[in-house]
């Protein structure tokens, strides 16, 4: 079963920043990059490091520990030590609200 939870007022995620939220057992990190939100595992899967603490580049978050890459629209790593993806969310944006659908 999916829901669509208010997450975030837009504004609380800076232009080009990530933060991580908690959803029930979950923490989902989000991302605003170029006008557009990114939601996925707050987690690294290499070693835990808080991907919202990570760097952007070229549409990708990178893990702020051992540099693993993760696409932000698929969740598909794209550089080691991380061998696996993460988890991607659907987001949308409703009156001045940030969703992030979870199952």
């Amino acid at each position: 079963m999916t829901s669509s939870v208010a997450i975030a007022r837009i504004g609380e995620i800076d232009e080009g920043k990530g933060k991580a939220f908690e959803i029930g057992e979950k923490r989902i990190a989000i991302f605003h990059v170029d006008g557009q939100f990114h939601a996925l595992d707050d987690a690294c899967p290499h070693a835990g490091a808080s991907l919202a603490e990570g760097y952007l580049e070229n549409g990708k978050v990178g893990c702020p520990w051992h540099y693993a890459e993760f696409e932000l629209t698929t969740g598909r790593h794209c550089h080691s030590p991380a061998t696996c993806g993460v988890t991607v969310y659907p987001v949308t944006l409703e009156s001045g609200e940030v969703f992030v659908e979870v199952i």
